[in-house]
């Protein structure tokens, strides 16, 4: 299974709104990056990931479970842009803020500590697990 990472402005989609799409879930869509497209496409069902608040909050926040695998994104008739389907997992026990896994050695190479602006990136196991444990998660 692969680790990825998702981010959302709140004003645009919050871990609210995504948590009460409940197991439906909801397109990931909207994405116009290249470089996201094609992570979205290595996705598999299964897959879990971090629900990132960009801009203002810029914390994770939750964890999702890609439900479908990469397919048309429904916002545009240009066939370029696919997306997939997540479903809320879990809220995290206490957020993890793009400063605290700045200080944190253990992330100096994580894409959202050296790009913050990809809005869909990969995790590594070691990362996944990193943010975990700032996070509190014993599960």
């Amino acid at each position: 299974m692969a680790h990825w990472l998702f981010k959302s402005e709140v004003s645009t989609w919050s871990w609210d709104q995504q948590v009460a799409k409940g197991d439906v879930g909801e397109e990931w869509d909207g994405v116009r990056n290249y470089q996201a497209r094609n992570q979205m496409r290595a996705m598999k069902v299964g897959d879990l990931g971090f629900f990132y608040h960009s801009q203002k909050e810029k914390e994770i926040v939750g964890i999702v479970e890609v439900i479908a695998e990469s397919h048309p994104d429904s916002t545009t008739d240009d066939e370029r842009w696919d997306c997939v389907d997540i479903k809320a997992v879990r809220a995290l026990p206490r957020p993890v803020t793009l400063a605290m896994c700045k200080e944190d050695p253990r992330l100096a190479g994580m894409v959202l500590v050296n790009n913050t602006r990809l809005s869909v990136q990969p995790v590594t196991d070691t990362e996944w697990a990193v943010v975990l444990e700032l996070a509190g998660d014993e599960t």
